[in-house]
């Protein structure tokens, strides 16, 4: 399975070089298009490159839209319109949910 994964990354890698220059002429719309065309593995490996560009493309920026977040539920916890729940009723109600 890994050996299969990595030829599928070595083949995409090529493609992408391909798409790359086709991308150049596509709209995003139509990118999209073609990279549906490709099988759900290549999909796959295809996203998580992806996914993988953003993460180090922009950590700082990523960093800054986490701690905004942490400030605002800070801020809606201490005003009052946010109720904290304790983390073991949260565990108690998952597991609740899941049947376990």
């Amino acid at each position: 399975m890994l050996c299969e994964l990595r030829e599928l990354r070595a083949h995409l890698e090529v493609a992408a070089g391909s798409l790359y220059t086709l991308a150049m002429a596509l709209t995003l719309e139509q990118l999209a298009e073609e990279a549906m065309k490709l099988p759900p593995e290549s999909r796959a490996v295809l996203a998580d490159q992806i996914v993988e560009s953003l993460d180090l493309a922009e950590p700082d920026a990523i960093q800054r839209l986490w701690a905004a977040e942490a400030v605002r539920r800070r801020d809606e916890v201490r005003s009052g319109r946010i109720k904290p729940i304790p983390g073991e009723e949260v565990i108690a109600e998952v597991r609740r949910l899941v049947g376990r």
